[in-house]
């Protein structure tokens, strides 16, 4: 199976196409404008340099190297950003989402394995979240993932798409043994912030709002290994074979606050750093776990590092050999 794996030079989307390529019977091809990813993190798999806004090229490119699934990573992350320039990401991850599947559809292709988020549920009702919760996104990220998802469920509706949306909640650690790591310019996601301060690259590391309703005041997340996201992708994409609408959560279903990542982070690293308190940040929900039973049951999914220290180990692991990033 040929797979054109957009946004395959970022941080899921290179360890994605990493575990393809280890895969009999995929080959798959990135497709990046590498504005945000990294040209080091594809390896030996063809990259060929195109944006999601440029139709003409994607149909050209999914008919030449006869696509025959799409995988789309390709989106703007931050949510902080997205309260501040709502347009910024409905263009990029709703507009450019809606390109890529005209183009698909002008090409012939009709699966698709859609990279979404926990951002949907905006503040749940009831943790662990569970598909079937309520959808209220509270931030224009949130809202743009579910934007497409329902641009998917109304395609397939009429015959013309199988997708998966797949509900990440928050990817991270280092795979292929810890040679292909988090390198986003700015970085936004919490591990690699505080890692980067454990290694004296960052003055210190912030936590934005100390008043939640959680045990410590902190936010409260649910952490996934990326191999075991990425497995859950493959799971996803074969099963596609035979359904034509897949939704899933995809995390371990155990929550830890940003104080208890930062004292993870310190026992992981044996290195201590500034911690400075601030406001809460703007689109922030104070929990989010996952209940993702439905993808244990339904694909076989099985975590391989549910443990947080494990996937700090490997974070740390690919941050101290990789201290400039890919710019090494």
């Amino acid at each position: 199976m040929n797979v054109l794996v957009c946004g395959g030079a970022g941080y899921i989307g290179s360890n994605m196409t990493a575990m393809l390529a280890g895969c009999r019977g995929y080959v798959p091809f990135v497709y990046d404008n590498l504005s945000k990813g990294h040209r080091g993190a594809v390896g030996d798999v063809e990259l060929i340099e195109g944006d999601l806004a440029d139709f003409d090229r994607l149909v050209a490119v999914l008919k030449e190297k006869n696509i025959d699934a799409v995988m789309h990573f390709a989106a703007f992350i931050q949510v902080g950003e997205s309260v501040e320039d709502p347009l910024k990401y409905y263009h990029n991850n709703f507009c450019n989402a809606h390109t890529l599947l005209c183009a698909m559809e002008a090409a012939g292709v009709d699966k698709f394995v859609f990279s979404s988020t926990a951002a949907v549920y905006g503040i749940p009702e009831i943790v662990p979240i569970t598909e079937d919760a309520a959808k209220k996104p509270i931030n224009p990220y949130g809202e743009s993932k579910l934007a497409v998802e329902r641009m998917c469920g109304y395609l397939s509706a009429v015959g013309k798409l199988r997708y998966a949306a797949l509900r990440y909640f928050n990817a991270c650690g280092a795979g292929a043994d810890g040679t292909i790591g988090e390198d986003h310019d700015p970085e936004s996601h919490l591990i690699p912030l505080i890692i980067g301060a454990a290694m004296g690259r960052r003055a210190d590391i912030k936590i934005y709002g100390t008043d939640y309703p959680t045990a410590d005041g902190t936010c409260v997340r649910d952490y996934i290994h990326i191999e075991d996201l990425c497995k859950a992708h493959l799971l996803a994409l074969a099963k596609l074979d035979e359904e034509r609408e897949l939704v899933y959560n995809l995390g371990n279903g155990t929550g830890y606050s940003v104080r208890e990542v930062i004292d993870i982070v310190r026992k992981v690293s044996g290195k201590d750093f500034k911690v400075v308190e601030v406001g809460r940040r703007a689109g922030d929900s104070p929990v989010l776990t996952a209940d993702a039973s439905k993808a244990r049951k339904e694909l076989g999914w099985v975590t391989d590092f549910p443990e947080i220290e494990r996937i700090v180990e490997s974070a740390w692991k690919w941050h101290f050999n990789n201290p400039s990033g890919y710019s090494n």
